[in-house]
């Protein structure tokens, strides 16, 4: 096999260089709007730089005094840790189910979990508006868990299905015939097999529920209650905006997903390759 010639490893080269810069451009100017004394929308460098914009966003508060910005931080992270915790929950039953038996219904229940994916968030607000209003859950946590979650089921579904169809059912026929029970079989073979699985779909549905801003702008009225991209949508209004301070949030809002992936990467490449090679 011949070696690339010297022109094309230099146009290879160059080429992911232009990738790499036209990938970072972004993420610097994000940066430098954040550390900006000003709030203007400019790339230049000239100004300095301060962390008033952090500070501004960090030290937010409500009308009565109390920290604002950290309550919707926990907002934030208890409605996505919440709805990962149900969502992923319920889809481990209903994905083992749909991968180990057949019942009447199961091909269109499956496809029925594929057509909402189809649909935007935006088309359920008004009805998912009347029915929390209806069970007293607008501005609460409960309901935008609820909400959160239910949407996010068939896709966590259809990942755990697709995973538990590759782990071999040799391993639960050996331990019923060691006279472990159907749940006692899930619960202490399948699951922890299913692990990188498990942390990829728990990721994705943390992900969704961390950067849902319609559904939350919707539901939710009471500052008090804000998740944080509502916060963030509050400082571009018609009629100006707060360059600095939103790319300072923005950043701040990055902090937590990111760790996750750092932390979960391992798993989140064992769940993503999983069933990608036969044999």
């Amino acid at each position: 096999m011949r070696a690339p010639s010297p022109v094309r490893v230099a146009a290879t080269h160059a080429g992911l260089v232009l990738v790499t810069v036209a990938t970072l451009l972004p993420i610097v100017w994000v940066v430098r709007m954040a550390l900006s004394p000003s709030q203007g929308f400019s790339l230049g460098l000239d100004g300095g730089w301060t962390l008033d914009n952090f500070t501004a966003v960090v030290s937010t508060t409500s009308a009565d005094g109390r920290w604002l910005f950290g309550r919707q931080l926990f907002n934030s992270l208890a409605v996505s840790v919440a709805t990962s915790i149900v969502g992923v929950g319920l889809a481990c039953t209903a994905g083992y189910a749909l991968s180990r038996w057949s019942f009447p219904g199961r091909d269109r229940l499956m496809a029925t979990f594929l057509l909402t994916q189809m649909f935007p968030g935006v088309v359920m607000a008004i009805p998912l508006y009347i029915l929390l209003d209806a069970l007293h859950l607008l501005d609460s946590m409960t309901g935008l868990v609820l909400v959160y979650s239910t949407t996010s089921v068939p896709f966590a579904t259809w990942n755990l299905k697709g995973y538990f169809d590759t782990i071999p059912k040799e391993l639960e026929e050996a331990a019923m015939m060691d006279g472990a029970s159907k749940w006692k079989t899930f619960t202490t073979i399948i699951l922890p097999l299913a692990r990188p699985a498990l942390a990829v779909t728990a990721l994705f549905a943390f992900m969704t529920a961390w950067n849902e801003f319609i559904l939350a702008a919707t539901l939710m009225g009471d500052e008090r209650a804000y998740t944080l991209p509502v916060v963030l949508n509050g400082y571009v209004g018609e009629f100006g905006a707060e360059w600095g301070r939103f790319a300072a949030g923005a950043i701040l809002v990055s902090v937590p997903v990111t760790a996750l992936f750092f932390a979960l990467q391992k798993q989140l490449v064992e769940g993503l390759t999983a069933g990608g090679v036969k044999g």
